[in-house]
Formats: structure tokens, C-alpha cells, sequence
């Protein structure tokens, strides 16, 4: 039998972001305006009530009041995904690091392209912060929300305020 999946919307300084899950934890935090918009099934339910902490979290990480989130999680991946997320839950808030440094921690250099691919299938933006990964040149890559919102969340970060007109230095 198939786990019931609840949404809720909210509304963030970088546009709508649609939270939803199961009984286990969050599944998904994506942008609702960016690259990959995440729209719910029909059988989802929504419940803006469900996912409230997650709500306040969220909400105090914009006001640059918290740099850790305290919430279940179930993501959905293959082992190596889950790996790969696992580790980007370990990169300090405001810092950064490449997918060549993850593959050489996970063990392998030859699986950047990998752990790119994998940072890319992130289905909880922020929470898990595959924004903190940049190309080995430092340049900002690919990022499901687009590239001013990874800038955006950088510079929350770096900076503690959003802005994507300031540069940004890594």
C-alpha cells in the first residue's frame, strides 16, 4: 500500500516553495518558479498545517536566523543518491565545495559527473543544501531553482541577506 503523500505551499523571499511527505518526514521542497517546478499528484492531499515546522524553519533560514534544520526527512533515491545527500547535509552553513571534492570523499574522483547528477536529483531544496556546491573553477552550476536563486541562497548565506546582484566570491 502506498504512503500517503501531504503537501503544503508557502510563500518565501525567492518565490512559492511546494513541501510535501509522508508520515516518515519531508519527500520534497522544490521552487515552485524555477527549472523544476514539483506539482502534486492527484491523489495528494493537501494540508498546510502538516508541515508547519517546517514552515518555521524555512521561513527563520530567510531571515538568516537558522543555519541548521531539525526535521524528518525521507527523500526517495538509489543508495549512491542518498549517499551523496547524506554528505551535503554535512557542508557548513555559508560555505562551499565542489562535486570533484564530494566524489574524493565518497571514495571515487571518477564520479563527479555522478555526484552531479545526484546533487541535481535533490528533492529538498535548501533543506539539503546542494546550493553550497559550485564547479571546481568556483562558478556557480546548474541549480533546479536556477542560477539566481543558488546565487540568492549563497549570498543569504555569505553575506545574511538575499540578494543576487552582489558578487558573489568563493
Amino acid at each position: 500500500m502506498a504512503k500517503e503523500i501531504v503537501f503544503a505551499v508557502m510563500g518565501s523571499p525567492l518565490g512559492e516553495l511546494l513541501l510535501a511527505g509522508t508520515e516518515q518526514g519531508l519527500t520534497h521542497v522544490a521552487f515552485q518558479a524555477g527549472q523544476s517546478p514539483l506539482r502534486p499528484e492527484a491523489d495528494w492531499r493537501r494540508d498546510d498545517e502538516v508541515w508547519v515546522t517546517a514552515v518555521t524553519q524555512l521561513t527563520a533560514y530567510f531571515a538568516g536566523e537558522l543555519h541548521t534544520f531539525n526535521l524528518p526527512l525521507a527523500p526517495q533515491g538509489t543508495p549512491f543518491q542518498q549517499q551523496v545527500w547524506a554528505y551535503l547535509q554535512t557542508i557548513p552553513y555559508g560555505r562551499t565545495t565542489t562535486y570533484s571534492a564530494i566524489a574524493q570523499v565518497l571514495g571515487n574522483p571518477k564520479l563527479t559527473r555522478a555526484v552531479g547528477a545526484a546533487n541535481g536529483r535533490n528533492p529538498l531544496a535548501i533543506i539539503v543544501p546542494c546550493h553550497r556546491v559550485i564547479g571546481s573553477d568556483g562558478k556557480l552550476t546548474g541549480y533546479a531553482g536556477g542560477l539566481p536563486i543558488k546565487a540568492a541562497l549563497l549570498g543569504l548565506e555569505r553575506n545574511g541577506r538575499l540578494s543576487t546582484t552582489e558578487p558573489l566570491l568563493f
